[in-house]
């Protein structure tokens, strides 16, 4: 296949709450508190939608915390990404790819705020182009957003392996006819995925 599309957090940069949380020692009752606020609340699946931003989701998330933990909260709203943690292997994969002609491109479910650290992800300035869902008003596994990608710049569905580490993003790649390969963190195994 001559087309990747890859998604970027769990496949290109580590995108994990609990490790999130890790980094800022809390102790579990605070931990409850802070991943009930942030992560797991009903207004962090608005961010990728596009319906809020960062900004906005703010100042809920702080009512919902004691003071101690705003400074935790904001970090992880406003900053999760610092710093950016790369998948190991990855960038190199994609060079890869790159020099045997393929195409890469993104597709993810992120907030408006991904093209702050895009430039920050090893390997981004090979990407052909991309998608990501809050510029697009739409999300994974949606049809949609697959077909966004699709049309607006041209692959064969048939000539793509998407690869994304939700199976049910996997199968809404499947839905449309693309190929597609769920990402365990085994970067040898994707590479024997895309070159046989």
């Amino acid at each position: 296949m001559n087309n990747i599309v890859f998604d970027m957090g769990g496949v290109l940069i580590n995108f994990k709450p609990d490790h999130f949380l890790d980094r800022e020692n809390l102790s579990e009752a605070d931990r409850a508190l802070v991943m009930a606020a942030v992560f797991r609340s009903p207004e962090w699946p608005l961010l990728d939608m596009g319906a809020m931003d960062e900004a906005d989701m703010l100042p809920i998330a702080l009512s919902k915390l004691p003071e101690r933990l705003h400074a935790v909260a904001r970090r992880l709203i406003l900053n999760w990404e610092e710093p950016v943690e790369p998948i190991p292997g990855m960038a190199a994969l994609i060079a890869d790819c790159k020099a045997a002609g393929k195409k890469v491109w993104l597709l993810s479910n992120a907030s408006r705020r991904q093209p702050e650290y895009w430039p920050l992800i090893p390997g981004h300035e090979l990407f052909d182009g991309g998608v990501v869902s809050a510029f697009e008003r739409v999300v994974k596994p949606d049809p949609v957003i697959y077909n966004i990608l699709l049309e607006r710049f041209g692959p064969d569905p048939a000539d793509c392996l998407f690869i994304d580490d939700m199976q049910k993003n996997v199968d809404g790649a499947c839905a449309v006819g693309m190929n597609a390969v769920l990402f365990t963190g085994d970067v040898e195994a994707l590479r024997r995925a895309i070159f046989g």
